[in-house]
């Protein structure tokens, strides 16, 4: 839903944040991928072709949070507060009986993710909650200090980030054996070597 509920004026490309709205009861602002602006750009091409055609046809708005829609009354038909993942067709608000325009019904995000997971050839049990998962794992596992994970997760309690701790502690202490690291070295030194070897004029290699 957080996905899902992102509006036009959450994205910053300036600055490569999505503010995420309402999230665990409170707004927070995430990281946005610098490869996905493009994409995304191209896309709200075509979202907001389909906005304009809706507003034409007398559906363009979209539901505004908290008292907004009395306080700004066109507000709900602006650009801005566009869903960046609209529905293909308009709904009907069961409260105020108004045709306007939803964001993509969860089932469909589950069902994408669940067929490219069976594309790709995952075994495990995963859903559309492992990119969070996945996300936290990866920034801790690269050094992101656990402050900035747990703001980036809109967790309350840096206790709740901790967790992901756990899942990078290959051998139960979070280390990687020395050997290891020698044996690294050892074979870049190794390939130096061979790259600078050159051969000489009668053969031999020097």
């Amino acid at each position: 839903m957080e996905c899902l509920r992102v509006r036009v004026k959450d994205l910053d490309f300036e600055r490569l944040e999505v503010t995420v709205r309402e999230a665990r009861r409170q707004d927070r602002v995430t990281l946005l991928p610098e490869t996905l602006v493009e994409p995304l750009k191209q896309h709200l091409i075509h979202v907001r072709q389909e906005h304009e055609r809706a507003l034409r046809e007398g559906y363009g708005g979209v539901e505004l949070p908290y008292a907004l829609a009395r306080k700004y009354p066109r507000a709900d038909r602006e650009w801005a507060w566009q869903y960046v993942y609209p529905a293909a067709f308009p709904s009907v608000d069961p409260r105020t009986g108004s045709r306007r325009r939803h964001h993509l019904d969860p089932s469909y995000l589950q069902k994408a993710v669940a067929a490219a997971i069976r594309k790709v050839g995952i075994a495990k049990h995963a859903g559309c909650h492992t990119f969070r998962h996945s996300f936290a794992t990866h920034l801790l596992a690269d050094g992101t200090d656990i402050r900035t994970v747990q703001e980036l997760l809109g967790h309350q309690d840096v206790r709740t980030t901790q967790i992901y701790t756990h899942v990078l502690k290959f051998n139960g202490f979070a280390v990687k054996s020395p050997v290891d690291r020698f044996w690294s070295s050892a074979l870049r030194r190794r390939k130096g070597r061979t790259a600078r070897t050159v051969t000489s004029k009668d053969g031999s290699l020097k």
